[in-house]
């Protein structure tokens, strides 16, 4: 049964960091393009992802950020965006307010990953999955945790059916301490990860994470197949919070 639960951790804490996506361009000192299709270190972005990320994928409107996903002759090309190195942060409540885009072969995402990634390299230094979706399977939200002990594999996740989830904006936080780190949707509470043996194989998560947000086209996970009668579409964020 899902659970009503997120204010109390929210009110207790204080804003501490936002984005609001309010000025005309992204703050380059806040947030870092990652641009291309991954090679020549990760080729396909590790999931044989077809999209290739560009810088003109995205726009700054009435307060928000629009990623916009499009195909022309062969090619996909959306946007990947960063904090790493400018923008990191261990424990609080982290919260993004979103719109998804529609379609098979989408698949956006806000997510972490640990600020040590160049020195321990990935999953050991921890990944975390705020909000995953996948336009193959409407209606489902999910969010997941990688790390060294499931090597990588998705097996600390949970996938959650909203009906509405296409319609309008939607929030997307976890409640991270610790001890544990425990997901919401609309402020409902849908998985909690709290391991008893937290090792660094198994908690990763007792250092500073960056921000991810992207909108990666087919893959492992969000293809093979890509519907292109889709194009384009609009990931839209309207805000990043947290709270500590």
């Amino acid at each position: 049964m899902l659970s009503l639960c997120a204010f109390p951790q929210k009110a207790a804490k204080k804003l501490v960091w936002e984005e609001d996506f309010s000025g005309d361009t992204l703050d380059t000192k806040v947030w870092n393009f990652e641009l291309g299709n991954g090679c020549p270190d990760i080729c396909g972005w590790g999931n044989n992802e077809r999209q290739i990320y560009t810088k003109n994928n995205h726009e700054l409107k009435d307060g928000m950020l629009y990623i916009t996903a499009k195909h022309k002759d062969s090619s996909y090309t959306s946007t990947r965006i960063t904090t790493a190195g400018k923008k990191e942060f261990m424990y609080g409540y982290i919260e993004a307010r979103a719109k998804l885009p529609i379609g098979e072969g989408i698949w956006p995402a806000f997510w972490m990953l640990g600020s040590n990634i160049g020195e321990k390299g990935w999953p050991l230094c921890g990944e975390i999955d705020i909000l995953e979706y996948i336009g193959k399977e409407p209606h489902m939200v999910f969010t997941s945790l990688h790390t060294q002990d499931s090597h990588g594999e998705t097996i600390n996740t949970k996938k959650t059916k909203f009906e509405a989830i296409e319609e309008g904006f939607h929030t997307y936080a976890m409640d991270w301490t610790k001890d544990k780190i425990a997901f919401y949707v609309d402020d409902v509470l849908v998985y909690t990860f709290n391991p008893e043996n937290k090792t660094e194989v198994v908690w990763p998560y007792n250092q500073p994470f960056y921000f991810l947000v992207n909108m990666a086209i087919g893959g492992n996970f969000g293809g093979p197949e890509v519907d292109d009668t889709i194009f384009p579409q609009a990931y839209i964020l309207d805000y990043i919070r947290v709270y500590q």
